[in-house]
């Protein structure tokens, strides 16, 4: 049986366990399930994940976009705040529904009290992180 994200993908179910399980992916989908609203900005992205480039991060970002497992969110333009992000990355449907038919959201609950004890975040992440969100 064959789901819309994999047909959209152009990969079958093993094929896409591989593509979202490859390191810095999985590793983007993790932080996208422990953000506080399931809605990180490229910003706390790639603070996130300090030992991979920025450009590397937004590739990666929106190779997941393309297999349909991440979708962007963006404000509407009456919603924007001058000095806050305006774009935010989470699942679409498809892919939550991918990744718990495939075990891979188990540790969601453990994912966000981790992210909550982290204490070092730079000044601009923890105001990006109280940022309106759609």
């Amino acid at each position: 049986m064959s789901t819309e994200l994999e047909t959209a993908s152009g990969m079958g179910s093993r094929e896409l366990v591989h593509f979202v399980t490859q390191q810095t992916r999985f590793a983007l989908v993790t932080n996208i399930l422990q953000h506080p609203e399931q809605l990180p900005s490229m910003y706390e992205l790639e603070q996130l994940n300090p030992s991979v480039s920025e450009a590397t991060v937004y590739k990666h970002v929106q190779k997941l976009i393309d297999a349909g497992i991440v979708k962007e969110v963006a404000l509407e333009d009456d919603q924007r705040q001058q000095g806050y992000p305006w774009k935010f990355y989470g699942l679409t449907a498809d892919g939550r529904e991918f990744l718990e038919a495939h075990n891979l959201l188990a540790a969601e609950d453990t994912l966000q009290r981790m992210y909550e004890t982290i204490s070092d975040k730079p000044e601009k992440m923890v105001k990006y992180e109280q940022a309106p969100r759609p």
